[in-house]
């Protein structure tokens, strides 16, 4: 009997390297729009950490990796990611990412947050769309590949044993399409959508988790997500990202005129001490001004800044914190399986230990491309045996589409309300009775995918009362540096 299906779900970096390294078994790929569609590594401005430089190393990127995530990462996956960095960024090029190169002909590096040294290769100032376009090329042209575009997966399908046995698909028709397979790789992406003021696509609602949640998969660590600490602080929904680069270039950040902090810090404490200033009531704004030839080096902000009205070499801009980036998700192990048998799960819907408590900048790119090589080289050879090394999930954190906590389950909370809620009980700072109330608020409509994560979310950050990178609990709070 010839073999069930590979299926991967999702077209960014991360599915589409996947599937392109699916060769020579070949896979099905399933995108909700056309190839790249709402994927966040299209949107990526920053470019791809790894230690190319001489006065470099993988074990120094690992160090500012570890750092960055507030010694809650785990160790071996970082060692294991940037130490192969390099051959990723190598790969790239033969893939023809058109990276910036110095007058030497070397690949340009950037300084960004928290990285020691420069490290970051880069295509301008859109360097998501440059390397993952090249990836979508490659999968185009790969005849292993099937690309089904306009397809929505609505729910994955287990058997008697909780293994994986098939995927419910949407296509563009409105009609329902049972695929039957015993292996799936998500690469849904993040739930960044969910918050009300985030720098991610609207429709990044974490699909991916609910998904697998609902079939028992293990998450973990859905509390911790990253806030950018300079998105425009304009009347745009999801809001512009000014990138990390622009800091590494020299940009300052002002308070009513002044500066205030180290603008090269990790993320996390960029973040938290933009939110300190802008609730003290003070105006904060970021000052590109002194860089030479900011417009033509960064010529996507630019763009974008000017369809705000504002003139990036002129003016100052106004930031605020916005939800960025997901560091936890469905919970895997070095090949990137899941709790559950036949499921695996790369990219930003995984929580794969490399960013622990907060991603270092330009990281994630990285993560796409490595777990996606990881999770099809396994799917491919796997036999039927699985022997994950991931813990089963929660039985309280399982909920199906049909659930009825409540008579309210039948009224879907609106999407609104949804990202209103996690955006004030789940913002840069968190206290207990805000969280337990929004977890109260959000419970009766698990059948709802959006509420689910959101609840799932609030459930985690409520779960975890000490302060650690990206999660700040104003009710208890850990000194600067230690890890819960």
């Amino acid at each position: 009997m010839a073999r069930r299906p590979l299926v991967v779900i999702g077209s960014g970096l991360a599915g589409l390297t996947c599937a392109w390294a699916s060769d020579p078994q070949g896979c099905i790929l399933l995108t909700a729009g056309v190839l790249t569609d709402g994927a966040a590594s299209m949107w990526a401005q920053g470019g791809i950490a790894a230690a190319l430089s001489p006065d470099d190393s993988t074990a120094l990127h690992a160090e500012d990796t570890w750092r960055a995530g507030a010694f809650a990462g785990d160790r071996a996956v970082i060692d294991r990611i940037t130490g192969v960095a390099p051959e990723v960024v190598r790969l790239l090029v033969e893939l023809e990412v058109p990276f910036d190169r110095a007058p030497d002909g070397s690949i340009d590096l950037a300084l960004e947050g928290g990285h020691s040294r420069s490290r970051v290769a880069h295509a301008g100032d859109h360097s998501g769309a440059a390397v993952t376009t090249a990836m979508a090329r490659a999968v185009r042209a790969a005849p292993h590949v099937e690309v089904r575009e306009h397809h929505t997966v609505t729910r994955l399908l287990a058997d008697a044993s909780g293994a994986v046995c098939g995927v419910e698909v949407r296509r563009r028709d409105g009609s329902l399409e049972v695929i039957e397979t015993d292996r799936v790789v998500l690469a849904t992406g993040g739930m960044g959508g969910l918050w009300a003021h985030t720098t991610n696509p609207t429709t990044a609602l974490g699909q991916g988790v609910a998904l697998a949640a609902r079939v028992g998969a293990r998450t973990d660590d859905l509390h911790l997500v990253q806030f950018h600490p300079t998105a425009l602080d304009v009347a745009a929904d999801p809001m512009p990202l000014l990138t990390e680069a622009l800091r590494g270039a020299g940009a300052k950040l002002v308070s009513d005129g002044a500066r205030f902090v180290d603008e090269l810090q990790p993320r996390d404490v960029v973040a938290a001490a933009v939110w300190e200033q802008l609730t003290e009531g003070r105006t904060v704004r970021l000052d590109a001004r002194g860089i030479n030839r900011v417009a033509t080096r960064f010529p996507a902000v630019a763009e974008l800044t000017a369809a705000s009205g504002l003139d990036l070499t002129r003016d100052l801009l106004p930031v605020r914190p916005a939800l960025h980036y997901s560091m936890g998700g469905v919970t895997v192990d070095d090949t990137g399986r899941s709790s559950v048998p036949g499921l695996w799960a790369v990219g930003e819907v995984s929580r794969t230990g490399l960013h622990g408590a907060n991603r270092l900048a330009s990281n994630s790119l990285l993560e796409a491309v490595v777990t996606g090589r990881a999770a099809a080289a396994d799917a491919i050879t796997w036999t039927g045996v699985w022997r994950g090394s991931v813990r089963p999930a929660d039985p309280a954190t399982v909920r199906t589409r049909t659930c009825t906590a409540a008579p309210a389950a039948s009224r879907p909370l609106p999407l609104a309300q949804v990202r209103e809620t996690l955006d004030s009980a789940c913002g840069v700072l968190r206290d207990g009775p805000t969280l337990q109330a929004a977890v109260d608020c959000l419970e009766p409509h698990v059948g709802d995918d959006a509420a689910y994560v959101a609840w799932l979310i609030a459930r985690s950050a409520l779960a975890h009362p000490l302060s650690v990178g990206a999660h700040r609990r104003t009710d208890n709070v850990l000194p600067e540096g230690v890890s819960a």
